[in-house]
């Protein structure tokens, strides 16, 4: 049974409400908001109310918002979806503050890690069959968050740090301690524009260039290169990395993608905004 637009407008309230808190950095339990939610709608099991959360969350970031740790993005949505997510972020001036100062927030690298706990798999490139809208003129939102977190030096940097130790540690872990006082945080040590921020090695010697991208949000959260990243990356090969470090403010992960990025990511041509969805 399709949903009503009600329907729609009161998940989409909730999501945003939860997003919301947790964007500010107060408790809030999902299960509860899912009863009182569940009592507001026509009939609807937990399944399709979870299922319609993470439409939500890649409504969102297709809009450039950050989204709800735990409803991992599905893009198989209805245009009135996205209709609606649009009108409420737009309407939300406590939401819109609460991303925007998440996205100017300064980092550091955190001083005790557990690096054995931190790479995970990266996302699989989805592919999108859903209803879209159009767009003419203006963006539908005031902002594109992802782009400003994007900018941010203190978190960029900070991440940097994180995986320039990770790969001291990683090398020393398979017992080549002359490779790991090799690493060099190359960004730092003779400046950006070079395509990579850390040179690193593999178990034989060979040089790994390493790009890193940082974002205090989760897993799916689309992230920016340059042009001349994207040809350093097409020039080198599968000595070419990307490291996607996501969930940076609560417990850093990360993701490699090794080899040209737009094998496996959607990247816009403008923007060089790379997506997995």
């Amino acid at each position: 049974m399709d949903w009503s637009r009600a329907e729609v407008e009161v998940v989409v309230a909730d999501y945003l409400k939860m997003l919301s808190l947790e964007l500010a950095g107060q408790t809030y339990s999902k299960a509860a908001h899912r009863r009182v939610l569940l009592e507001k709608l026509n009939g609807r099991s937990e399944g399709s109310v979870e299922f319609k959360h993470c439409n939500i969350s890649a409504v969102l970031i297709h809009l450039g918002c950050p989204y709800l740790r735990g409803y991992q993005p599905r893009a198989n949505y209805q245009r009135l979806l996205r209709e609606v997510v649009e009108l409420q972020v737009d309407q939300s001036t406590v939401l819109d503050s609460l991303a925007l100062a998440a996205a100017h927030l300064p980092a550091i690298p955190p001083e005790i890690v557990d690096f054995s706990r931190v790479e995970t798999e990266a996302p699989l490139k989805q592919h999108r069959v859903g209803e879209t809208s159009p767009h003419y003129g203006n963006p539908p939102v005031k902002r594109d968050y992802l782009a400003i977190e994007s900018r941010n030096r203190s978190l960029g940097q900070a991440g940097e740090e994180f995986v320039f130790r990770y790969e001291q540690w990683r090398l020393a872990h398979i017992g080549k301690r002359d490779l790991a006082e090799r690493v060099e945080h190359v960004s730092q040590t003779k400046g950006d524009g070079l395509g990579y921020d850390i040179l690193s090695f593999d178990a034989n010697g060979r040089e790994r260039f390493i790009e890193v991208k940082t974002t205090a949000f989760g897993k799916d959260t689309p992230f920016f290169i340059s042009k001349n990243e994207l040809h350093f990356s097409r020039n080198a090969g599968t000595d070419f990395t990307l490291c996607r470090l996501f969930e940076f403010r609560q417990t850093p992960k990360l993701f490699s993608l090794k080899g040209a990025l737009d094998q496996h990511c959607d990247l816009d041509p403008v923007t060089y905004r790379a997506s997995f969805s």
